[in-house]
């Protein structure tokens, strides 16, 4: 699907099929959501620019590779997005955070905003956008704007689950910004809902329903 990448990683899917059964433990959803992240976060950052740096091992003098321009920002989609912000932390401990308070309206179906805060430096820097569902992609792409009105101008957006729906919506709206996911799911329910899907994330991971 265009700017759409499927890890498909043999772990990933491991660990998402124990996310998906419904029997699975708040806790151990929590668990796997962080694991999972950070497998994924691996494929997001592939493409980082590198320079290179003169350092001394214990045996001489080299010149070795280090990550080149400004540090990440990873920009989490409340609340279910810190999910998936946690695991990449672990990952690159130095990355700044955003985050964007954006919930689904569960009549209509569209986004409402009632937080937003980010680096104010974010033109200068790339910006990992993370949520577990990409489901409707109303949020997702309210939030994608909403970076963008800001400044930010190098993107990608990272999720768990995706729906051919959100993924064509999204990828209509935002064809500048890739797209990371660990699995196509097969539609939406009426609900709006990805389907086979983990059911609500926030909910699964929270203990919240």
């Amino acid at each position: 699907m265009g700017n759409v990448t499927v890890v498909d990683h043999p772990l990933v899917k491991h660990k998402l099929t124990i996310m998906r059964n419904k029997d699975t433990s708040t806790a151990s959803f929590r668990r796997l959501l962080r694991e999972i992240s950070l497998l994924l976060a691996y494929e997001v950052t592939r493409e980082l620019e590198l320079t290179t740096t003169m350092i001394e091992t214990p045996l001489e003098t080299m010149e070795a590779p280090i990550l080149e321009g400004k540090k990440l920002v990873f920009a989490s989609i409340l609340r279910a997005g810190n999910g998936l912000l946690e695991g990449m932390l672990d990952l690159v401990p130095a990355a700044r955070v955003a985050h964007i308070g954006i919930y689904r309206d569960h009549e209509t179906l569209e986004p409402v905003e009632y937080y937003f805060k980010a680096p104010q430096d974010i033109a200068d820097r790339l910006v990992i956008v993370v949520d577990p569902m990409l489901a409707t992609a109303n949020s997702s792409i309210a939030a994608v704007q909403r970076l963008k009105e800001r400044g930010a101008n190098h993107l990608r957006f990272l999720c768990l689950l995706a729906a051919p729906e959100g993924i064509k919506a999204f990828t209509e709206t935002h064809p500048d910004v890739p797209v990371y996911t660990a699995a196509i799911d097969d539609h939406l329910n009426e609900k709006g809902y990805i389907v086979p899907g983990l059911g609500d994330a926030g909910d699964r991971m929270y203990g919240t329903k």
